[in-house]
């Protein structure tokens, strides 16, 4: 009943916005002592600003709950109102991390939470994801960049491994999201000033989760 279809979806949407605008950069540091991460470095409340904190164990636990947000948020809806369901909750946990409304709209960039979004829907382009991150990290130390480079492949892999044109489209919406969110980094990039991994002392915003 396209009614019914309507309402899933619609709730999806809201469950996945409401998991994903959960500030959970914000929320560590301060209970940590850190300070308001809105008022460190970037401003970013993301993964790589918190790192500009100096306490990697708070980055990790920041870097783990806006992937598992996305990923719950996925895990929650499809079983209850189906995979595109599903395909909208991660989605809208993306946009919930970008436009949070607990800190009037001013979110992160959304890397982590679309790559959690990514293990709950396809964990295998997840891991994907996650190598090829790694790889152009590792050869050029930046991390805007190898946040692009993974999602911009990140639909292909999704046909690659079955999961369907819907899916690769969602996503590839999210990828020009993330393109979007990063345009300031990409012009960094094409002009030899982005801050490259371990550069605690650069003010630039980097790919912040």
């Amino acid at each position: 009943m396209p009614d019914v279809a309507a309402a899933a979806l619609i709730a999806a949407a809201v469950l996945g916005y409401l998991l994903g605008s959960i500030p959970f950069g914000v929320i560590v540091t301060r209970a940590a002592g850190a300070g308001d991460l809105r008022k460190i470095g970037s401003g970013n409340i993301g993964t790589t600003n918190v790192l500009r904190t100096g306490r990697k164990d708070l980055a990790a636990a920041t870097l783990l709950g806006d992937m598992l947000k996305a990923t719950a948020a996925v895990l929650i809806a499809a079983p209850l109102w189906g995979p595109e369901a599903g395909l909208v909750a991660g989605a809208a946990a993306f946009v919930g991390h970008v436009f949070p409304v607990w800190l009037r709209f001013k979110g992160g960039k959304g890397v982590a939470t679309y790559l959690g979004a990514l293990i709950g829907v396809a964990w295998p382009v997840a891991l994907a994801f996650a190598a090829i991150w790694i790889a152009v990290a590792a050869a050029t130390r930046y991390s805007s960049a190898s946040a692009l480079t993974a999602s911009l492949l990140a639909p292909l892999l999704l046909l690659f491994f079955g999961e369907g044109p819907v899916a690769a489209g969602v996503f590839a919406a999210m990828t020009a999201a993330l393109w979007l969110l990063h345009r300031e980094n990409i012009g960094r990039l094409l002009e030899g000033r982005e801050g490259r991994i371990g550069e605690r002392s650069s003010p630039s915003p980097g790919a912040g989760a």
